[in-house]
């Protein structure tokens, strides 16, 4: 379980990083696998996330995340009456009290958003394809709508695949490239076809270009912390036929 300091000094304000310890699932998935979308057995699943609503401070059914689709979609409970589980989506925005809306992540970012003036929650799950297309802008476009103030906002990004350990190819370099020539300070050529993607410098960049200062990092690898995360790149270097998923909640009170 990994905090924020930001965050900590709200009293209304409950959140965590969750790590893969104590769950209830094993193998692969040992042991708290949040993830539906895993081929975990699904009564291991609802544990876990029993287990998570119970530090979180919710009830079972208050505790909502998404269908990922590694989108720039962007999901928003108005009332508790709106809010249903596993919408489409990757990104909710909400002002409704004593809901936990988690993102569930192996490798890619989960970011966290609160806005104390006009009390207002996100979570956002930003991998690359998010990233790019803008999950993040979009995040922050429907927080303007609720006269949110991009000054007033504490953003907070957990952990993720670092740099050392994200290795992709000419294609992929491109594709940020033909977006815009200065993401090419996000990436280290390693030769002609390899480089290396800073997915976190990229995402820190997207939010503060948006005029947000208040920015956090839980500075955790997860490729590499094997004890504490899921790694989709690492399952699939050590040819394991799956892998689990870290959940990031956050709630007002």
């Amino acid at each position: 379980m990994f905090f924020s300091k930001k965050f900590c000094k709200y009293k209304n304000l409950k959140h965590c990083f969750f790590s893969r310890k104590n769950g209830f699932s094993d193998g692969y998935y040992k042991s708290l696998n949040c993830g539906s979308g895993s081929k975990d057995k699904r009564k291991n699943i609802i544990k876990n996330l029993k287990y998570v609503s119970k530090k979180i401070g919710c009830k079972k059914n208050f505790l909502v995340t998404l269908n990922q689709t590694h989108s720039n979609n962007v999901v928003y409970f108005k009332n508790s009456k709106s809010i249903k589980d596993k919408m489409n989506g990757d990104a909710i925005v909400t002002q409704v009290k004593n809901v936990a809306i988690g993102i569930l992540t192996a490798d890619c970012a989960p970011i966290l958003f609160y806005d104390p003036v006009q009390k207002i929650i996100a979570c956002v799950h930003s991998g690359w394809k998010g990233a790019l297309n803008g999950v993040i802008k979009n995040t922050l476009k429907k927080f303007k709508k609720l006269k949110s103030n991009n000054k007033d906002l504490i953003v907070v990004v957990g952990p993720c695949i670092k740099k050392e350990n994200y290795k992709v190819r000419s294609d992929f370099y491109k594709k940020f490239i033909l977006k815009n020539k200065i993401y090419k300070k996000f990436f280290n050529k390693i030769t002609n076809n390899q480089y290396l993607f800073d997915l976190r410098k990229f995402i820190n960049y997207q939010i503060a270009d948006h005029n947000i200062q208040n920015i956090d990092n839980i500075n955790m690898d997860t490729f590499s912390n094997e004890k504490n995360f899921y790694s989709y790149r690492r399952s699939r270097l050590n040819k394991e036929k799956d892998y689990g998923r870290c959940i990031s909640v956050i709630l007002m009170t």
